[in-house]
């Protein structure tokens, strides 16, 4: 009751309604074919009993003939030999010795002389002969009045060809007293005349074993007959369809016997009766290619063939009933699990909607145009990241702080919310360690140090990072097992990278910086392995090769501007997959270096010794510099404190206490900014790398320092420090548009 009730309720829905018709119609097709199978079945058989029997009789034919044409050919490589000793009457035994010996096919060989071939032998027959007996090798002359061999048909019928004969199978009287069947051959000496005919003899009681191995039936069995129709070998008397065999090669003989021809045509059929328990049987028969025509015989019984079909019929009903009763279990089944697919597909949806709100997230912290403001004159640059999934686990970031530009590009192990999370996680670690360090190896190594911490899922990231410094195209750089960048210019080529480990592997793994000269105008590739790893619909990988031959047609056109790299990029990967899926997520970066020289309205500067009471000469410069450009008093005073703050530091820190040293500080002024350029001799020291002064704590809370750099970095749009061929070297930039 139960059961009709959950029914009635399946029903009401259309889906279900439908798949429980297909049901029923694939129980109905079944029987169908239950019905019919018994037909074709019969028909499959009768096709697979003449395969079988023709196959059979090919096999058989092979074996035999390919016994019989190793002694041809053994015949041919050793006429030679023979020839060679005809010299003296007992000089052929050698070569008889020689074929018997190193031929265990060969039972024995004679030499049939022709009559009165060597004088000087008083009887004019004359037939050296060897033969095996045991290990041993026995040589004789078998010629006499009672073994007249020029009667035989091994002799005349070899004397009129001009190639070798077989005989029909005997029993060997004279020599080995076994079934044998002989292989004649004549035999000219140097002069071109017939000196003898060679008789091969050839055991045959290997057929026996031969004939009748791997029958497909326990009650078949085979016979080799002559050309003439008479049995070679006879079947085993113990054999349970022995009486049969007689029968079998009566019927062979009689030309008056109903014979067909096979559908293929490569045998002759006969049907009989047996005389063992009347079963009806089938003959196929055959004569093998070439010589001897020997007849091979293959014998079965149609109980043996068709007795199984009754089975098959029975055990495909008992497996239609237990279709039937299956069927009821899965509609059972079907009954049960509907309202949890639904479930599962309200869940899907709810895990999809999700899905898409991480990936809107994912979207919304890659960098944008905000990111690079104020370094249009400088660089131009576009990425892009394709997940595989709804969320992927590449990586892609950049931001301009103090003149440099800091960059990454990284892929996160595997796929999926997992990979989305770490990406998310170092992403963030990289802009914050990037917010007040230069240096890409100590960003690696803290990203690396808190990524390790807790990495219970043994997941790592491949990441490189690069820090380009707007002015002088000097790029700074890190690689954390990551595909090498690309530098496109005069040529295109690898960027040099040391691989180091990825982030993640261990924790106090210490990193290398490298360091390259962007040259103006250079543009610089960046990619994950989702696009040298993306493959084809037959499962061929695009390849860097690939991906060089595209930036190189783009460095060929000339064009290199950041979004023409990736266009052509995302095409040519496009092209090569041919709508196959995607596996995995493409990332890329493009960064083109055009800093651009728009000529210098003002250049002064001013030479001090670094101490702090020539401040006031400082102030002065500064005054004359703003006050020919026109600046408003008030900017003038922020210049004049901004500029103070920087040299005072440098006299502070760059020269150790008791030292003496200058400072340099040129003013340049163009279109749209002004540069205050500060550069010394002295110890090295990054004013810009200094921690910031908390200006939300108390006096009493702040720590001592850091307000200097401060004021410098709210007072100026930009700072900038380098240390170059042995040189600190300050920049501070204000641009005219932020005056106005």
């Amino acid at each position: 009751m139960a059961f009709m009730n959950h029914l009635r309720q399946l029903l009401r829905s259309q889906y279900a309604r439908k798949n429980l018709g297909i049901i029923i119609l694939a129980t109905i097709m079944l029987q169908v074919v239950l019905l019919a199978q018994h037909f074709y079945t019969h028909h499959m058989l009768e096709r697979e009993l003449e395969r079988r029997a023709e196959s059979e009789l090919t096999m058989k034919a092979i074996l035999i003939k390919g016994m019989l044409n190793d002694v041809n050919h053994m015949a041919s490589n050793h006429e030679w030999d023979i020839k060679r000793n005809l010299s003296q009457p007992d000089s052929a035994f050698e070569a008889l010795v020689r074929m018997v010996k190193y031929n265990p096919n060969i039972v024995s060989v004679g030499l049939a002389f022709t009559p009165n071939y060597y004088p000087q032998i008083k009887d004019s027959l004359y037939e050296p002969y060897a033969l095996h007996e045991g290990n041993n090798i026995i040589t004789k002359q078998i010629a006499n009045a009672g073994h007249n061999y020029t009667k035989m048909d091994f002799y005349t019928k070899a004397l009129n060809s001009d190639t070798g004969i077989w005989s029909d199978p005997y029993v060997d009287t004279v020599g080995i007293d076994k079934l044998i069947c002989t292989y004649s051959v004549p035999i000219h000496d140097s002069n071109g005349k017939l000196a003898a005919v060679c008789g091969i003899d050839v055991s045959l009681d290997w057929l026996r074993d031969t004939i009748n191995i791997h029958h497909a039936h326990p009650s078949s069995f085979n016979l080799l007959l002559t050309e003439s129709g008479r049995e070679i070998v006879k079947l085993r008397a113990d054999h349970i369809k022995s009486r049969d065999a007689e029968l079998v090669i009566k019927l062979i003989n009689d030309s008056t016997v109903r014979r067909d021809s096979s559908m293929s045509r490569r045998s002759q059929v006969i049907e009989f009766k047996s005389l063992v328990d009347g079963d009806e049987g089938y003959v196929y028969y055959a004569n093998m290619r070439g010589k001897p025509h020997w007849q091979i015989v293959v014998v079965g019984y149609d109980n043996e063939v068709y007795g199984n079909l009754f089975w098959l019929t029975l055990n495909m009903l008992l497996f239609m009933l237990a279709a039937i009763a299956l069927m009821g279990y899965i509609i059972s089944k079907y009954i049960r699990n509907e309202r949890k697919l639904h479930k599962a597909g309200i869940e899907r949806e709810r895990i999809d909607s999700e899905l898409r709100i991480a990936h809107d997230i994912q979207n919304a912290m890659l960098p944008t145009a905000a990111s690079t403001r104020n370094a249009h004159a400088f660089i131009d640059i576009t990425g892009s990241l394709v997940p595989a999934k709804e969320v992927g686990g590449d990586i892609y970031d950049y931001f301009i702080r103090d003149e440099k530009l800091h960059f990454c590009i990284g892929d996160v192990s595997g796929k999926g919310v997992p990979s989305a999370l770490l990406m998310a996680v170092t992403q963030s670690l990289f802009n914050a360690e990037s917010e007040h360090v230069n240096h890409p190896a100590h960003i690696m190594q803290a990203i690396n140090h808190s990524i390790c911490h807790n990495n219970k899922r043994n997941m790592f990231v491949t990441f490189f990072i690069g820090i380009l410094d707007l002015p002088t195209g000097r790029l700074r750089y890190c690689n954390a097992g990551h595909d090498a960048p690309v530098i496109i210019n005069g040529d295109v080529q690898m960027l040099p990278v040391k691989p180091n480990l990825p982030l993640g592997v261990l924790p106090d793994f210490k990193y290398e910086m490298q360091e390259f000269i962007v040259q103006p105008g250079s543009a610089i590739f960046l990619y994950t392995d989702g696009l040298t790893e993306a493959m084809n619909q037959q499962h061929e990988q695009y390849g860097s090769k690939r991906m060089l031959n595209t930036l190189t047609r783009c460095r060929q056109q000339h064009d290199i501007t950041s979004s023409h790299l990736l266009d052509e990029a995302n095409a040519g990967v496009q092209s090569f997959t041919e709508g196959a899926e995607q596996s995995d997520d493409l990332t890329m970066l493009a960064i083109r270096y055009t800093p651009q020289d728009f000529g210098d309205v003002l250049h002064e500067n001013i030479v001090l010794q670094n101490d702090v009471k020539q401040i006031p000469q400082l102030n002065q410069f500064v005054e004359m510099v703003t006050h020919r450009l026109e600046f408003e008093p008030s900017l003038v005073q922020q210049m004049k404190l901004a500029v103070e703050e920087a040299v005072v530091n440098v006299m502070q820190y760059a020269f150790p206490h008791g030292t003496q040293g200058t400072v340099k500080i040129e003013a340049k002024a163009n279109e749209e900014c002004l540069r205050f350029i500060i550069s010394d001799k002295g110890t090295p020291f990054d004013p810009t790398a200094a921690t910031e002064a908390d200006t939300t704590l108390s006096v009493e809370e702040r720590p001592i320092g850091g307000l200097g750099i401060f004021l410098v970095r709210k007072m100026m749009d930009s700072i900038n420090y380098e240390h170059i061929e042995g040189k600190n070297i300050l920049t501070l930039r204000k641009y005219y548009n932020k005056q106005q």
